[in-house]
């Protein structure tokens, strides 16, 4: 195959399994929210939702693994148990969502179904799918992402040149790291470690390439579909903004997203809106699926048994919580977002810097610094937020559910310096 097809089509196939349905419903009702402000929001979720995913991706570029390889320099214990929890909360939660997402935008509005039949259809066809892991990126990037792109820029498109202004101001208080902390909810960064894995073995899988052509090619697939997410994301966000005024403060992320598409391409658009959310749900669980059964079948020295039955317990997890409605499945995503987000951001960080900067005791020193300052922001869901506001105003940025960054950052510094001077 051409270099350049095959890098645009692993591209799309990236893009595609990136920009699920949670994606999809978040930038819209984040700029009806950020209004006059909508571009601090777009700055903010650009780091959570593209900046830092892409960069997960470029890390699979030079690690070339699974998952696990991730966190190896911590500790063989410590990344098993990281990839444990990162595949169950993926499983459970964000593929789930898409059936979810799916039944309330695309099936209930025009059939009247139970959510039940939904999820159970469309996770019978994801588990087809992923059985053809083979097919997966030249089904997705050729046929399944144009249709994706194209719907979502006639959208964004013709919102720009409609008569629309800007004339809300702002709901938020700090509308960068509301930004920042709804990016989280698009699962993204977490995708990165889990779809890159996914790129990696289905090259494998095609070709036997060498180490440095599928480095260059998975970098180059990257790119392009952080350019896609950012283009879409921003104009969905600035979208939102234009046509803050016409929603009310009550307005759902459903809601803002469904009201958006009538209002740029009419009546038609509500169908064209269906299409692209079963599309959008439909890849990201493939891709889901596909990387945690990837990852059992690695640690089951390579046995497809394995990777059977975790695409089976995957998809019958994805039936069973895929029934409840999308606001329940946000709800209770965020105790397990703010526990393994943060530490998620500082693997694929220390992953792409120069190993010279990234020693297995740096690695261990800021991962455990990032658990450590990370626990007041998962307690306020168990405990109660009132039980750790007080904790949370003691640390730096520890009010924005941020108090892990400076002392990371701080850890990192130290323990470079400590290795400098031994040195």
């Amino acid at each position: 195959m051409n270099k350049t097809k095959e890098i645009l089509i692993t591209g799309f196939a990236l893009f595609s399994m990136f920009f699920g349905a949670g994606n999809l419903i978040l930038p819209p009702f984040l700029g009806k929210n950020a209004a006059d402000m909508w571009y601090w929001v777009t700055l903010g979720f650009f780091i959570t939702a593209v900046f830092i995913p892409i960069l997960g991706i470029l890390a699979h570029a030079r690690l070339q693994g699974t998952m696990y390889d991730f966190g190896k320099k911590v500790s063989p214990t410590f990344s098993l148990i990281y990839c444990l929890i990162v595949y169950a909360i993926s499983i459970a939660l964000p593929a789930p969502r898409t059936a979810s997402v799916t039944h309330e935008m695309a099936i209930e509005p025009y059939f009247g179904t139970g959510s039940l039949l939904t999820s159970s259809i469309y996770f019978a066809l994801v588990f087809v799918f992923v059985m053809n892991r083979s097919k997966v990126l030249q089904i997705l990037g050729r046929f399944l992402t144009p249709l994706i792109i194209i719907i979502l820029l006639s959208i964004i498109f013709v919102g720009i040149f409609s008569s629309h202004t800007i004339s809300a101001t702002t709901l938020f208080k700090t509308p960068f790291v509301d930004g920042v902390l709804e990016g989280y909810q698009t699962f993204d960064a977490i995708g990165a470690v889990v779809v890159g894995g996914v790129l990696v073995i289905s090259m494998n899988f095609n070709k036997n390439a060498s180490f440095e052509v599928k480095k260059q090619l998975i970098s180059k697939a990257g790119l392009i579909a952080g350019l896609g997410l950012l283009i879409i994301y921003a104009g969905l966000i600035y979208n939102g903004a234009l046509f803050s005024s016409t929603f009310s403060e009550e307005a759902t992320r459903t809601e803002v997203l469904s009201g958006l598409s009538t209002k740029t391409l009419g009546n038609i658009g509500t169908v064209f809106l269906s299409v692209l959310v079963a599309l959008a749900c439909f890849t990201t669980a493939i891709g889901i699926i596909t990387g945690t059964a990837d990852y059992f079948k690695g640690l089951f020295h390579n046995s497809q048994k394995a990777y059977t039955i975790t695409a089976i317990v995957g998809c019958l997890l994805g039936v069973v919580v895929g029934q409840f409605d999308v606001h329940y499945i946000i709800v209770i995503a965020l105790p397990a977002l703010m526990f393994i987000y943060p530490i998620t951001i500082i693997l694929i960080l220390l992953n792409v810097i120069p190993e010279k900067w990234a020693t297995a005791a740096v690695f261990k020193a800021v991962v455990i610094v990032t658990f450590i300052f990370s626990i007041p922001d998962f307690l306020q869901f168990i405990i109660g937020k009132d039980a750790v506001t007080g904790i949370q105003h003691l640390i730096p940025l520890g009010q924005y559910h941020l108090g892990w960054v400076l002392p990371a950052l701080i850890a990192f510094i130290i323990m470079n310096g400590v290795q400098k001077i031994k040195s």
